[in-house]
């Protein structure tokens, strides 16, 4: 990819940017410059700082110190909507958007085209469908709920209400963890027009193949300061991966020798209210199975109608000796346990402390806030959940550390199964390695790991066998020797999916 020239004047300049919560230094000293019609990659481990730099930048948080200019004009926004008037429009990961609305009362959310005191209809459906068709999802129901789509979609969403109300600076946070391979392409066709029209666009993301894909210069985060950065065309991943974590990722998955057991898990032509249409497999000890396929081919379905979820209107699923109709509480005592691919919405109580979230499925007979922590604390230090003590919010964790916490609670919980949803979806690369060792360790030590994940790099680097869902047909799991991501693309994307045998 062309990179840009280091002489382009900058569009955004932060400098010295500060920013502490109590006796905890989130930002520390900050410096960042971003050029007009420059794609600049923010990189960092969950808790280096990025998030509350950006909502420094969007007008949540007020800095404690540092300067802020946008086209040479000194700019301190005050509230979001300052932000959104300068031209600075931010597409979080976590979704916001308002599910019962339509699709077009979200695009244009905030910014509705009027006609004298009424919304002017016809002109704010041109302005969603326009967002839409650059983004090349014309085929988006303008008026259907935006409960309605996919994880995906909702993603896709987001970005078009940025798109509908203008910007100067764009900022997309993990933009394509819940994409598909063909919406990430059209996404990146579209921050390449956006780039070649003069705007900027910040591109966070743990994906460094995206990163040297899209990007023309990057910053790294470590522990809210700035550590090193530049034109992304003359660092490799490994060396941007280096400055993340401040030591060599070299090993990123772990892969020991492991021996299959006893059938823990057994599926059989299982099929759903709308997918999977047809899902048979078997899941031993001690092996990684890893389930590949295309948003909406109806992965997370499967997950859901094994751990109860939802309903199995046909066919049935077998854990050991158990056999029939299943409901969550059931399978967390037939000791299967799930991480949900929406762990804001169904992962989690946002509400609740770390030691609440950790525990709630397993709690002793008598429960007290020092014995949670306690039971918690191994957990915490096992994963390297970066927070203040167990009993913190969970609210207040990043996205990644979240995600571990998760992954917690099946380990206290003590499943043999362990049904993972995406279980990095949003994760950095030094948490991701955290999460794979963690993974091995359980195969190894006889669990059972069934992996849903749309990264293929990741099945390939740590399953032992791989299955490829294709339109709600489960395809046979073979070795992993047997697939490359060419292979999995190719399944995945059949014209006449392949049945299990």
């Amino acid at each position: 990819m062309p990179s840009r020239p280091d002489s382009i004047p900058p569009r955004l300049q932060l400098e010295g940017v500060r920013k502490s919560f109590g006796a905890t230094v989130a930002l520390d000293g900050v410096s960042l410059a971003v050029g007009a019609g420059e794609v600049h990659a923010l990189v960092g481990e969950n808790g280096a700082g990025k998030s509350t730099l950006m909502k420094v930048l969007a007008g949540v948080y007020a800095p404690d110190a540092g300067t802020m200019q946008i086209d040479g004009e000194f700019y301190r926004p005050v509230r979001p909507l300052d932000a959104r008037q300068a031209g600075i429009v931010m597409v979080h990961q976590e979704l916001a958007i308002a599910p019962h609305l339509t699709v077009t009362e979200n695009i244009t959310l905030g910014a509705e085209p009027m006609r004298g005191p009424l919304v002017d209809l016809r002109e704010a459906r041109r302005l969603a469908h326009d967002a839409l068709t650059e983004l090349g999802r014309p085929d988006i129901a303008l008026d259907g709920p935006a409960g309605d789509l996919s994880i995906a979609e909702q993603q896709l969403l987001e970005i078009a209400r940025a798109i509908a109300l203008g910007c100067r600076v764009l900022v997309l946070d993990e933009p394509t963890s819940s994409l598909t391979l063909a919406d990430t392409e059209k996404l990146f066709g579209l921050v390449r027009r956006l780039r070649s029209q003069g705007r900027s666009v910040i591109y966070i993301s743990h994906f460094l193949e995206e990163v040297k894909e899209i990007s023309d210069r990057f910053t790294v985060l470590r522990d809210g300061a700035s550590v090193g950065g530049g034109r992304t065309a003359d660092a490799t991943p490994d060396e941007i991966a280096r400055l993340m974590v401040g030591r060599s990722v070299s090993e990123l998955y772990t892969r020991s020798p492991r021996q299959p057991g006893e059938r823990l898990l057994a599926v059989e032509n299982v099929a759903g209210p709308r997918k999977p249409t047809a899902a048979s497999l078997e899941l031993r000890r001690g092996e990684v199975l890893g389930l590949a396929g295309l948003v909406g081919a109806g992965r997370t379905e499967l997950l859901r109608a094994i751990f109860g979820l939802d309903p199995v209107v046909d066919g049935r699923v077998r854990v050991a000796a158990f056999s029939g109709a299943a409901t969550p509480a059931r399978r967390w005592r037939q000791g299967v346990g799930l991480v949900s691919e929406d762990r804001k919405i169904e992962g989690l109580a946002l509400a609740l402390s770390i030691a609440d979230n950790l525990t709630l499925t397993r709690l002793p007979a008598f429960v007290t806030p020092a014995r949670q922590a306690a039971d918690s604390a191994r957990w915490i230090e096992k994963l390297g959940v970066r927070c203040a003590h167990p009993l913190q919010a969970i609210r207040e964790l990043s996205g990644g550390n979240q995600q571990k916490v998760a992954v917690a609670r099946l380990l206290h919980h003590e499943v043999d199964v362990l049904l993972l949803d995406e279980p990095t979806r949003g994760v950095d690369v030094g948490a991701k390695q955290t999460i794979y060792r963690v993974i091995d360790e359980l195969a190894c030590s006889g669990k059972a790991v069934l992996v849903v994940s749309s990264y293929l790099p990741e099945l390939l680097g740590l399953c032992d066998r791989i299955a490829v869902m294709c339109r709600g047909v489960l395809g046979p799991a073979r070795p992993v020797a047997e697939w490359d991501e060419h292979k999995i693309m190719l399944a995945a994307t059949a014209t006449t999916p392949a049945r299990a045998a």
